[in-house]
């Protein structure tokens, strides 16, 4: 057997079925770094990431760019701790083996060492005991047995990860105590078995995950209180590398389990953390922040919370006119600092005091997460939360004219996001640095027209950019038009452009606000 194309989106599958198949397993196991039992999860969702970018790849695709797509893959689609170190052990094989003239073992063997490498390197705080140090005895296993070809050294990978998973609950007082193995370390020898199942073409009946540690006592029923940071933050981050040493450095201070992996201008940031509005900002800081992911890693207990009652809507916004907006049309306002995030413990009590019944608008894709966030906290205290998934701020005000306190809880919740869906979002910012965007260059001083995130135009008038961007927007149609102005907008720009709009597109209603917001000099949205 040889290590190619083929054989590669063999092992992916095949590893993403194992994990699939063990991933309660592992889950059980998951006592470190937090007993949030979803480590099996993590790494089954990340491998099925790189399995399916294998598969979708045409019959010709080469070992290269197989190679490159299993590791874009995994770095994009990667969950929690584990998983994201996973990534890194993929694009350090992908770095080897991508390149190889002749993928034998001697091969296998540099990629699994590079690949521990660069995972340790990942990783801010490395400890033993854990998914990397199976990875080290692996590598140094596959070295020693390079000159046994390529199925010796598979081989001698997946019993060196295994001798080194026995060995975890040692190396770890957590693990001591519970008497288990750790869950990465654990995934880590299921993936490695897949690999050596392909290259020998000996496929086991079952993948051993190991169970409790015998003679020892399962751990007691009820654990103590929480302990360490409250959140799991995780994003994808569109950053120069220049920016992401500053980045560690902020992140360490704020929390721990900070993995940081990735290159060449895209990242994948996961770290534990009290503050997760903090996190996201120093992201924010650093470069674009998307795909964000908040998960509460403690199970509230909502004593001291007051009785809930009634139902309410939450808005988020930084502008006092939005604000005035929202709360005209009845929704209870949380504000955050212009360019930032609200703290979480501030919407999660929000929330919690709103009543039974709660929708939340956040109005910002990095607000999204956090109220996620947020309403799976509120919810462990008894009330029925729903996070209507605005990103833009027209798309609240839009949710929030079609809601009705009479209806069902669940209708409301499904008109108001069909409302928030049917609204295309656009605003203009001016560039306060140089930038590649996906229409060209852009400078300081340069203003930019977007449509849903993306750059559709740059210009050096505001009016003429806008007009640019309502009539892309409105060349698919559309009813109604919704135009805030911000605290910078030029004197006389939303009058220039109702009057561009009867011109242009004469059946289409136009609602002009101030909305006071300080970053865009124009908000707009079509429904």
């Amino acid at each position: 057997m040889v290590l190619d194309a083929v054989a590669v989106r063999r092992w992916c599958r095949l590893a993403a079925d194992a994990l699939g198949g063990t991933r309660g397993e592992i889950d059980a196991l998951n006592v470190f770094p937090v007993p949030d039992r979803d480590t099996g999860t993590n790494l089954h969702l990340t491998v099925l990431a790189a399995a399916d970018a294998a598969d979708a790849l045409p019959a010709g695709a080469g070992a290269a760019e197989t190679w490159r797509a299993v590791s874009q893959a995994a770095l994009l689609g990667a969950r929690g701790n584990s998983g994201v170190i996973l990534s890194q052990v993929l694009r350090g094989m992908a770095e080897v083996l991508g390149a190889a003239a002749r993928p034998d073992g001697e091969a296998l063997a540099e990629a699994l060492k590079h690949a521990s490498a660069v995972a340790r390197t990942a990783v801010e705080h490395p400890v033993d005991g854990t998914i990397l140090s199976v990875l080290d005895e692996a590598a140094s296993a596959g070295s020693a047995a390079s000159g046994a070809g390529l199925a010796g050294t598979a081989r001698a990978v997946a019993d060196g990860a295994r001798r080194a998973l026995r060995r975890t609950t040692g190396q770890l007082d957590v693990l001591a105590r519970s008497g288990v193995v750790d869950a990465g370390a654990a995934g880590m020898c299921v993936v490695l078995d897949a690999l050596a199942a392909v290259i020998t073409d000996e496929y086991p009946e079952h993948y051993d995950v190991p169970a409790r540690t015998a003679g020892t006592a399962p751990p007691p029923a009820e654990a103590p209180g929480p302990q360490g940071p409250g959140y799991e933050v995780m994003y994808l981050l569109d950053a120069p590398d220049a920016a992401v040493h500053r980045l560690r450095e902020t992140l360490d201070g704020l929390g721990d389990s900070l993995v940081v992996v990735g290159g060449d201008g895209l990242w994948n940031v996961h770290v534990h953390v009290d503050d997760a509005g903090a996190a996201i900002e120093a992201g924010m800081a650093a470069g674009r922040p998307h795909r964000l992911r908040v998960t509460y890693l403690h199970a509230a207990t909502g004593e001291g919370h007051p009785p809930h009652t009634g139902r309410a809507v939450i808005a988020v916004t930084a502008a006092d006119g939005l604000a005035a907006l929202f709360e005209e049309a009845g929704a209870r306002v949380v504000r955050r600092e212009p360019g930032g995030v609200p703290p979480l413990a501030v919407l999660a009590e929000a929330i919690l005091a709103a009543g039974d019944e709660v929708v939340v608008l956040p109005n910002e894709p990095e607000v999204l997460a956090l109220a996620e966030a947020a309403a799976e906290r509120a919810r462990d205290g008894g009330a029925r939360i729903a996070v209507v998934p605005a990103k833009a701020s027209v798309q609240g005000l839009a949710a929030l004219a079609v809601h009705d306190p009479l209806r069902r809880f669940g209708d409301d919740v499904i008109a108001m996001t069909r409302a928030a869906g049917a609204t295309r979002f656009g605003h203009l910012e001016v560039a306060a640095q140089e930038a590649v965007t996906s229409v060209g260059l852009c400078r300081p001083g340069d203003v930019l027209g977007l449509i849903e995130g993306d750059v559709a135009t740059i210009g050096g008038d505001v009016a003429q950019v806008a007009r640019h961007v309502l009539d892309r927007m409105l060349s698919g149609g559309g009813e109604l038009v919704t135009l805030v102005a911000g605290r910078y907008a030029p004197s006389g720009l939303a009058e220039a452009l109702e009057e561009h709009l009867r011109g242009a597109h004469p059946d289409v209603e136009v609602g002009v606000y101030d909305g006071a917001q300080h970053r865009y000099p124009l908000l707009i949205g079509v429904e």
